[in-house]
């Protein structure tokens, strides 16, 4: 299952080789439409590292779930799963002679992470699960452009006697696009009665 709300993106799957380049490039699309093409590259190695982690020692399956998250000055990118053992960064320095060999291509995952990332660090998830996660900052807009992230807006709702006030989070950008595709497709001036319609935008 694969959810899309506008500042969050999560990917259930199993965490298989075939799976991780898929979820890689999800990944990378969605950061593209975010407009932070600067943090593909180590947003998709810290992913690809923390699902062969997964991969590899994760008991007793291999289902977790990829979040990706826009804050206001960083992106978040998190993997859980369903094994409640913390993971353990492997020291190359304190490795003798023979284990060098192995943690060459095994076991630098979380060093790997650790190096690309301006933090990172792992939790528990319930009694049966953790969390291993990652921030990358986010680059600063050059001065006088538009920012990336999109512009958002809180609407009230009209209070009426007896309503309680709710607050909507509303992406305005993405608002006003649909509002004019919509527009665009419907003469919203004419008087008379039209038969009722649905269609979906988008």
């Amino acid at each position: 299952m694969i959810s899309y709300p506008s500042r969050h993106c999560a990917v259930e799957l199993q965490a298989l080789p075939s799976r991780i380049g898929q979820v890689r490039r999800i990944v990378s699309a969605q950061l593209r439409y975010w407009h932070l093409d600067p943090l593909i590259d180590r947003a998709a190695l810290g992913v690809t590292e923390l699902l062969t982690n997964v991969h590899q020692h994760a008991q007793p399956d291999k289902m977790c779930t990829v979040e990706i998250e826009l804050l206001l000055d960083r992106l978040m990118v998190s993997v859980r799963d369903h094994d409640p053992r913390l993971p353990v960064v492997a020291d190359v320095k304190a490795a003798d002679a023979g284990d060098t060999d192995t943690l060459a291509t095994c076991g630098r995952g979380l060093a790997m992470v650790a190096a690309v990332s301006e933090s990172w660090g792992a939790r528990p998830d319930g009694e049966s699960g953790k969390v291993v996660w990652f921030a990358l900052p986010t680059p600063v807009p050059a001065r006088g452009s538009r920012a990336r992230a999109p512009q958002r807006a809180a609407v009230r709702a009209a209070q009426q006697p007896g309503a309680r006030a709710v607050t909507v989070d509303v992406d305005v950008e993405e608002a006003a696009r649909r509002f004019a595709e919509v527009g665009a497709r419907v003469d919203l001036r004419r008087a008379e009665h039209a038969p009722a319609r649905s269609a979906v935008v988008g």
